[in-house]
């Protein structure tokens, strides 16, 4: 049972991320958000002048930008805090006090945007020319134009934004039933014995499995506690979608998808060919990845709990952090010694938690708040999948560590589309150097699943994400209530279309929906896709170039946000308006799939 897991106060020091790096004491952070909410008049002080001077205009974007790096690190110390123990209401209360204080400070800030919006693009052009310091928010100011068409009154944004921790609630409501509410079963093992199980713990361990009995008994508890809450997790789900949609339609897009896709600067189109290109021309070859997997380990039938089982089951490469820590390092060396180092000190500065506790969020993230360094979150399962998973949030903490250091904070972070192109491109760099160092056949072939995991959480699991997205917002708009029954039927339909009858799909796998938080976040799924798309042509010219790509991939990193998303991929040489690289991403997956299948020959 739940209980049978260790609590936050117990787990070993060094298993933990050092929080004191943001600041030494609760009590510290306490005075600095009431400092920040004190300072906000530095910035207030120019409503309705902004339109005055170049001068007034910078001079209040850079008492914002220095308020805001402020409120960030105590905005995310709470959150930290929170995610390692959702189930401490002491860590609860501080997030809920942070969280209601970005609502204020964001509504009383907000006035700089809609005055900017709402400023003549001549007047515009005129303060860029009579002050040079301006030109460093260049994309910034331009970016707030564009978005003219879709402003609402002053009044009426300030109203928003003060509602910030109320549209924000959705996802607050998710993570504290999943959290800390959700308490499940324990299964029987193989061997009979009782196995506590906990949301973490089937992700990370249990859904991959070498034993098929193991899979489909924490696949049957999980499912039996996620079939319990699907009702309230729906209604939770609906809030938000139709907070978004009603957005759109205030702020008069043509759809909430073009209301998203604005945000992130990307097309319609770029959209659609990564949801309509990868689910046509990758499924095939998945369907074989599956059939390949119920013949090797001998299945009586392949069911959806299966899909992520072990090939090679025999065959572990158990290995601690610290091995695998090592590993990464030595992995991602080729990248250069700047590079290099950040990821060193992450490892012996305590920047990872590692752990698994009660209340612990579950998956991975990096967040890297600016003005401080990259903190990662992961629970490791005792495997080298494992090295993957760190690899990649390492690839985030890479990403904003250099874009931080050479950009401020304004231009730090480029549209979310990019985001996982350099996390994903580190997973490419650990095989290439887990593969450069091994002549067995067994552990190429392992690498070679890890590869194939890594497309299957990308190019499937969040892939297929987008794609209910994309039903669901249609829907939505349609005025179809969007119940747990609807929620379920859309997400069973998108599997079966992709998997066909190569896997066998139950009322479980039609409760995927519940399983990440990603719904909560826009258009967030999808871009995974998009960024393993990139990765995968970067990592083969690394391959075949070697340093020149490096350095023209690290330049792209430390761009930050200067660049549209199209813009700055180009840098890299990839143009993703274009089906192609979509196609060559695939093909690389059709490679993988041929090779293990020519192993088993």
């Amino acid at each position: 049972m739940a209980n049978n897991r260790i609590k936050r106060q117990d787990v070993d020091e060094k298993q933990k991320w050092d929080l004191t790096d943001l600041f030494e004491t609760r009590d510290e952070w306490k005075k600095e958000l009431e400092s920040v909410k004190a300072d906000l008049a530095k910035v207030t002080k120019y409503k309705g002048k902004l339109g005055n001077s170049a001068v007034e205009l910078l001079e209040c974007l850079e008492a914002k930008e220095k308020l805001l790096e402020r409120f960030g690190l105590v905005s995310i110390y709470a959150e930290l805090r929170q995610t390692v123990d959702h189930t401490d209401s002491g860590r609860q209360k501080d997030a809920a006090i942070a969280d209601a204080a970005k609502s204020s400070v964001f509504a009383a800030m907000s006035f700089v945007e809609t005055e900017i919006i709402g400023m003549p693009k001549e007047t515009l052009e005129r303060f860029f020319e009579e002050e040079q310091g301006l030109t460093s928010f260049r994309k910034y100011l331009t970016d707030l134009q564009d978005r003219k068409p879709y402003a609402l009154g002053e009044e009426t944004e300030e109203v928003l934004a003060s509602l910030g921790s109320l549209f924000s609630s959705p996802y607050t409501v998710y993570n504290r039933g999943k959290l800390s509410d959700m308490q499940f079963d324990p299964f029987i093992d193989e061997k009979g014995n009782e196995v506590p199980l906990s949301f973490a713990l089937y992700a990370g361990k249990y859904s991959s499995a070498p034993s098929a009995e193991v899979r489909r008994n924490a696949y049957e508890s999980f499912n039996k506690t996620l079939n319990l809450y699907k009702n309230t997790f729906a209604a939770t789900y609906a809030t938000q979608v139709h907070h978004e949609v009603t957005m759109s339609r205030l702020r008069k897009y043509e759809s909430v998808t073009d209301m998203l896709l604005h945000g992130q600067q990307v097309t319609k189109e770029m959209y659609d060919n990564l949801l309509d290109i990868i689910q046509e021309e990758l499924a095939p070859h998945m369907r074989r990845y599956a059939k390949l997997k119920k013949e090797v380990l001998g299945l009586d039938r392949m069911t959806y709990a299966d899909l992520k089982a072990p090939l090679d089951p025999d065959f572990k490469l158990e290995t601690s952090y610290e091995e695998a820590a090592e590993t990464v390092q030595e992995a991602l060396d080729i990248m250069g010694p700047e590079y290099s180092e950040m990821i060193r000190t992450a490892i012996s500065e305590r920047w990872v938690d590692y752990a698994d506790n009660i209340g612990k969020s579950t998956g991975a993230f990096c967040s890297s708040p600016y003005g401080g360094h990259p903190y990662v979150l992961m629970t490791w399962p005792d495997t080298m999948r494992g090295a993957y998973t760190l690899a990649h949030e390492l690839g985030h903490a890479g990403h904003f560590y250099l874009a931080g250091k050479n950009q401020r904070l304004t231009n730090t972070r480029p549209s979310r589309y990019f985001i996982e192109a350099p996390s994903t491109l580190n997973e490419m760099l650990l095989s290439n150097h887990l593969l450069a160092n091994t002549n067995d056949n067994r552990t190429r072939r392992w690498v070679i699943l890890q590869q194939l995991g890594t497309y299957y959480h990308n190019f499937v699991t969040h892939l297929l994400e987008g794609e209910l997205q994309r039903r669901v917002y249609r829907l939505a708009e349609a005025g179809e209530p969007l119940t747990a029954s609807v929620l379920s039927e859309q997400k069973l339909e998108a599997l079966g279309n992709f998997w066909g009858d190569s896997v066998e799909l139950d009322e479980g796998a039609g409760l995927t929906w519940m399983h990440q938080p990603h719904y909560y976040m826009g258009l967030y799924p999808y871009t995974y896709s998009a960024g393993l798309t990139v990765s995968t042509l970067v990592s083969r010219q690394i391959l075949d170039e070697g340093k020149p790509t490096v350095e023209k991939w690290l330049e792209v990193l430390k761009a930050g946000g200067t660049l549209e998303p199209l813009e700055l991929i180009k840098k890299a040489g990839i143009d993703m308006s274009k089906p192609e690289p979509i196609r060559q991403a695939v093909a690389q997956v059709r490679k993988l799939i041929d090779q293990l299948e020519n192993s088993y020959k």
